[in-house]
Order: C-alpha cells, then structure tokens, then sequence
C-alpha cells in the first residue's frame, strides 16, 4: 500500500521489503552496472599524488571547481617536492577558490612534506599508513587506494553515497564511517571500489538531493524512501 503527501511524494504505508536481501542487493548491482558500466573517479589526475592532492581540495566542494582548478595547479607544482616547499599563504591562493583553503593548504603541504621526508615522495598503497598524512581521513584514503592503485580497502562515502545508502535502507548510520561499515558488510569486496563510483554517478544524475528522477530510475521498485518523487 502506497500513501501519497500533499506535495506529490509517495511513501510506503508498511513496506516489506527485506533490504539487505541477495536478491534486492544483485538487482541493485546489476541497474547501476547498465547505468555506469565504465564510473571512474571524476576528479582530473595523472599519478596518485594528484589524486591525493584533488581528493583533499574536493572536500566540501565540487569536483567540477576542483577539475577548474588542478590542471594549472599541477603546472605549477608538478611534484611533492613543489608542493613541500610552498609557503602556505601562497599556496592559499591558487586554492582559495576550493573553500576552506587555508585548512585545505596546510593539508596537503603537510602530507607533500611528509612524503618527501618519509616516503621518497611516493604516495603509500595501505590504508594505515595514508592515514597518517595530515588530511587524510578514510575517504581520502579509499579514493586514493582505489583508483591510483586498485586496491579495495573500504567504501568511499561521500555525500552521494550517504543519501542513496539512506534511501535504499543499506544503512541506518549518519557519520560516513559507520554507514561504510554498513556497506562493507552488504556489498562484496569485488564491488567495493566500483560500487562507491556508480552510487556517487548514480546521486549525481539520477538520485539528485533535492528532487530525486524517480521516474526514471531503474531501482524505483526497490525503493520506499520517504521522499520519493512522481
């Protein structure tokens, strides 16, 4: 049974839908496989140390003013020793437009110092080492791990992923390292890295915050959120 609000929205009167089912999750997997079969990180690189450096400008920004502001960015301070010997007022600057630049700026001169000084300027493939570089949180880290160099060490969860592992019912958690753990426990390892990548496209173009296409998604059937759209 289908209740309908004043403003159009439907929601379930009692749904029975067993979310984390194997069934409910491979019919999951395989829309976003048709929708996204080749989702790759949107973030502008060429080497894991761009990547890790894009990954912290993106944090409370978009990938598009990120991608505006990388390429010259990377012309200027093509290395980690470029980056390591900037004074942070200057480096503020070429960022500033990023928001939260001065934060942003100390992170990644410290961690472009850290590399130079403890790890010959190679960004670390393990999720405990990368953890220590200032600015590194998991997010950071599963993204870099990821897709610089393949390796499923978690979930990426940003905002995209949140909302959709909300409105799917794969997670109850607000803060984005329980609702990880949640979708490690549902989603094969295999999938870990490509997963976050279709779920994040998938938020973008079809499960949008403000007015999700409902219409037009193809999981519409699997899905009681409360704030479904006509």
């Amino acid at each position: 049974m289908v209740n309908r609000t004043k403003g159009g929205a439907r929601t379930a009167a009692k749904s029975k839908l067993d979310y984390t089912s194997p069934a409910r999750l491979n019919k999951i997997f395989a829309a976003l496989d048709r929708l996204f079969p080749q989702a790759t990180c949107a973030l502008g690189h060429e080497n894991p140390f761009q990547l890790l450096v894009a990954t912290i400008l993106s944090a409370q920004c978009t990938d598009e003013r990120v991608n505006m502001v990388t390429p010259e960015l990377f012309r200027k301070y093509p290395t980690p020793q470029d980056f390591a010997a900037l004074k942070q007022e200057v480096l503020e600057q070429d960022i500033r437009s990023t928001g939260f630049f001065r934060n942003k700026a100390k992170s990644i001169i410290g961690a472009a110092s850290m590399l130079v000084r403890d790890f010959e300027a190679q960004v670390p493939r393990t999720m405990e080492v990368l953890l220590k570089l200032p600015g590194v949180a998991r997010k950071t880290a599963n993204v870099v791990l990821g897709t610089a160099y393949g390796i499923p060490s978690g979930v990426v969860v940003d905002t995209h992923v949140s909302r959709i592992a909300a409105r799917l019912k794969l997670s109850k958690e607000k803060s984005p390292q329980k609702i990880e753990q949640d979708l490690m426990k549902v989603v094969p390892q295999e999938r870990w890295i490509s997963f976050a990548h279709q779920v994040i496209w998938f938020g973008r173009k079809v499960c949008q915050a403000r007015k999700p296409l409902c219409a037009e998604c193809p999981i519409e059937a699997l899905c009681d959120a409360p704030d479904k759209t006509d």
